[in-house]
């Protein structure tokens, strides 16, 4: 390590090192980069509360001593542990927004928030979610760290949100990211099993990244999703238990005129074969086509009384 320090001083030669360590030791990505290079980067500029998505400017800065210190410990446990670098520096980031992650909860990567930014930063307006000063109350189901829940009580300001989580530690962790964004006056947590802590509470919105691999994937992970929580990935055999529960009770907790925003991962044709009669909207992200589906209250069998 020492020899390290001494030689790599730039942060250039940082991340070419790690980049050449983390190809060599064929690790796995997926948990917000998909290459090596990628994935150093983001270490690195983390490491040192640089911006994430800005390396030209600082490849050709030296580093203090204690920084490259830092940066040589993390590339190694990077390596020698294959924890996913969010774990590694506490963080991650959906569009932009940073959240405190740990092994208590999966690393946040949801299409989910794609979408909430694509749609109410198009200056003409979401062709399909609601208008954002209309909704009074919104609920995201399985809410892990809770950063779907902040993305909710940002886009929707009006709106009360509840955030549900079976895991307390997951919670724990959701707690601390709502006081780094300061909306724990807008978001209550409730610990429970999908719906079950709701009381037969009713909303404009539904947020649902639920557990959606299957058993097959499941066997066949790598150590870096592996140091995840399993309950936040284990959708049952094929990976839609979750998803089908949640389809059945959904209609009882929306408003009319509200809908559903579900991210169920590849299981597009079992849905669409299972539940023929349900008009589901398949959203496209960057990556995926048919992983997230919206589905409006009335469709759901919610009758509007007025």
């Amino acid at each position: 390590m020492d020899e390290i320090t001494r030689e790599l001083v730039t942060l250039r030669d940082y991340w070419r090192y790690a980049t050449s360590r983390f190809g060599a030791a064929n690790l796995s990505y997926g948990h917000g980069t998909s290459t090596a290079s990628d994935d150093a980067a983001f270490l690195l500029l983390d490491s040192l509360d640089l911006p994430i998505d800005v390396l030209d400017p600082f490849l050709d800065a030296k580093l203090l001593p204690s920084e490259r210190q830092l940066l040589a410990e993390r590339i190694e446990t990077r390596v020698t542990t294959r924890k996913p670098s969010s774990y590694i520096t506490g963080r991650s980031y959906i569009q932009g927004m940073r959240f405190h992650v740990d092994e208590r909860v999966i690393v946040p990567r949801s299409h989910i928030g794609e979408i909430l930014f694509a749609e109410y930063l198009n200056p003409q307006g979401s062709s399909f979610l609601p208008d954002p000063m209309m909704v009074e109350s919104a609920v995201d189901i399985c809410t892990g760290s809770g950063c779907l829940a902040v993305l909710a009580a940002k886009f929707f300001p009006q709106a009360a949100v509840d955030a549900v989580d079976l895991s307390a530690d997951a919670l724990e962790v959701a707690k601390l990211n709502l006081a780094e964004h300061e909306v724990e006056e807008q978001v209550t947590l409730h610990e429970g099993d999908l719906f079950a802590p709701l009381q037969g509470r009713t909303y404009d919105l539904i947020i649902t990244n639920p557990p959606y691999v299957d058993h097959a994937a499941l066997a066949g992970y790598p150590p870096e999703y592996q140091a995840e929580p399993l309950m936040a990935h284990d959708g049952g055999e094929d990976g839609l238990d979750l998803v089908r529960q949640i389809l059945a009770e959904a209609g009882d907790h929306l408003n009319p005129g509200g809908g559903m925003i579900c991210e169920i991962g590849s299981g597009r044709e079992i849905l669409e074969e299972e539940f023929p009669h349900l008009d589901f909207l398949w959203l496209e992200t960057t990556e995926s086509q048919d992983a997230v589906f919206w589905i409006s209250a009335e469709a759901l069998g919610v009758e509007d009384v007025e």
